[in-house]
């Protein structure tokens, strides 16, 4: 449907890299917040929702990068509503062609009282200004009012008409605790729709969170009441129990379209890679069940079901696995596949590799050939996620010797060489493999490390499959996360230690101080 038609398009806007990102342990470097970005624009979500400038430098630096990039769809920050942080958006996204500012108070009863302690018309009088503010700076603005479902009717259509008449032009309710039920929601739009003046002349946008499971429920319910625009996270990631999920959201649209009457403008195929490479850099690996990009979401195990399925797809299936960008490909590559097989799997797989990133990821793919017979997509997803790896330094693992006995102390040896051809050797002993991997990685590399967490993940499928290991470390009172790949579980384990010490030893080597943690201020709608 054309874009130009505000009541049958539906906005996509995705706030992955803002409110996905507040998960714990979802944290993102500038590179892989530069790669989720570029995928968000091959899947044309409309808005990208790229960062908290105020939040810290580092929040800044990366909504600027992004927004700097130019990568097609509108570029926005968010900001309290306050001069400062206002600022801070604006000179973060104005990079970019089209850019946003997104302001927001709460307004609800409890955080009137208990968060902000401030009345009614006081918060009326912030959000007007605050508006006022950014479309001084930039003709895109989006207000919401946080807790939104949580506050009175007739208090939210106030604030809404007021935020209409400063000159917002996106409208968003938020459903920040994951409080409301479809039904309730519904009337809560329908209200809005009946009591505020000039509503059809802003964008009406819903925000949803999954505290109760019915984050995309909720969204769908506000569409059916005259949302224009849904605000979502790839894999439904998100602080407490996450977001409404982008690729169900999308796929309930295009799936039951005749029912919505509304349309979306993102590439459905594009999904289920984007799925992946958020899945690996965040380290928060889906269900086998999850809808639409689950491991489960197109296989039938039932013999009624197979049944079905012979006779025809639609018994079964109201998705095809091609529409979200799933092969049916039984297609497997071995130690004997030329470049030319493995770039054209890698562009079905749905990636798109410079010549540089394709000879490096084709040298790792013949690595792994040596070792094991078949080489299945997801090892090839792998090699893909993985190709920065510990090959970025200044260490990088070289050979790795593991003795293990029952009921007696590990031993191993790592042997690593520098990016100025320098060799470190190093043995440990530890209570097993990955402990005495960590302390020789240690006494290698001079950086100290607490292992938090360490998570096992299969690749593909068989006994010789890749472990994709990822793992959550302290070091200097800061926590960060690394990712390694291997047949050898302890090699993957140590490939994902390695990546984080090199980030350490670079930063070091900048001069910045590991023990200061950055200024960081936390905002949820």
């Amino acid at each position: 449907m054309s874009d130009t038609n505000v009541y049958n398009r539906l906005r996509i806007f995705d706030t992955t890299l803002r409110d996905g990102e507040q998960a714990p342990g979802c944290s993102m470097t500038l590179t892989e917040k530069l790669r989720v970005a570029k995928a968000l624009s091959e899947l044309k979500v409309d808005i990208i929702e790229a960062g908290f400038p105020a939040a810290s430098p580092g929040d800044f630096d990366a909504v600027k990068a992004i927004a700097d990039r130019n990568f097609g769809p509108v570029i926005c920050g968010l900001a309290r509503c306050n001069p400062a942080d206002i600022e801070k958006v604006h000179a973060a996204v104005k990079g970019a062609e089209n850019h946003r500012i997104h302001v927001f108070v709460a307004t609800s009863a409890i955080h009137r009282e208990h968060k902000l302690k401030m009345a009614k018309e006081e918060i009326i009088k912030s959000a007007v200004g605050a508006i006022k503010m950014a479309r001084e700076l930039c003709d895109d603005v989006e207000f919401s009012p946080e807790d939104a479902s949580r506050t009175e009717l007739s208090y939210l259509a106030e604030v809404v008409s007021a935020a209409i008449e400063a000159g917002a032009t996106t409208v968003n309710i938020p459903d920040t605790v994951g409080y409301t039920v479809p039904a309730e929601f519904d009337r809560l739009f329908r209200y809005l729709k009946e009591h505020v003046a000039r509503i059809d002349d802003v964008i009406l946008s819903v925000h949803c969170h999954d505290d109760l499971g019915m984050a995309v429920a909720n969204s769908l319910a506000a569409v059916g009441a005259g949302a224009r625009q849904v605000e979502c996270t790839i894999n439904g990631i998100g602080e407490r129990a996450g977001n409404c999920s982008l690729e169900e959201i999308v796929m309930a649209i295009k799936t039951r379209a005749e029912f919505f009457n509304v349309d979306t403008g993102i590439e459905t195929t594009r999904l289920y890679p984007t799925s992946r490479l958020v899945s690996n850099i965040t380290g928060m690996h889906l269900p086998r069940n999850k809808a639409i990009v689950g491991e489960n979401a197109f296989a039938h195990e039932a013999g009624i079901h197979q049944h079905g399925m012979l006779q025809h797809a639609s018994t079964y299936e109201i998705m095809r696995p091609e529409d979200v960008g799933l092969s049916k490909s039984s297609l497997v590559l071995g130690k004997h596949s030329g470049r030319h097989a493995f770039r054209d799997r890698v562009v079905e797989l749905g990636f798109e590799l410079d010549e540089f990133e394709t000879n490096r990821s084709f040298q790792e793919f013949k690595k792994l050939a040596d070792k094991k017979k078949d080489v299945y997509d997801g090892d090839i997803e792998s090699i893909i996620m993985n190709a920065d790896g510990t090959s970025s330094g200044p260490w990088t693992l070289q050979s790795l010797e593991v003795q293990t006995h029952t009921d007696e102390p590990a031993t191993v040896t790592v042997n690593l060489i520098g990016e100025d051809s320098k060799v470190a050797s190093e043995s440990a002993i530890g209570d097993g493999p990955i402990a005495a991997a960590v302390q020789a990685l240690e006494k290698a590399t001079g950086v100290d490390l607490i292992l938090r967490n360490f998570e096992l993940h299969s690749a593909s499928i068989g006994e010789d499959a890749q472990g994709e290991v990822t793992v959550s470390v302290e070091i200097d009172g800061r926590n960060f996360r690394g990712r390694g790949a291997s047949v050898d579980i302890v090699e993957a384990g140590c490939r994902a230690c390695l990546e984080v010490m090199n980030r350490t030893l670079r930063r070091r080597a900048r001069g910045e101080d590991t023990n200061v943690k950055a200024h960081s201020v936390h905002a949820t709608i």
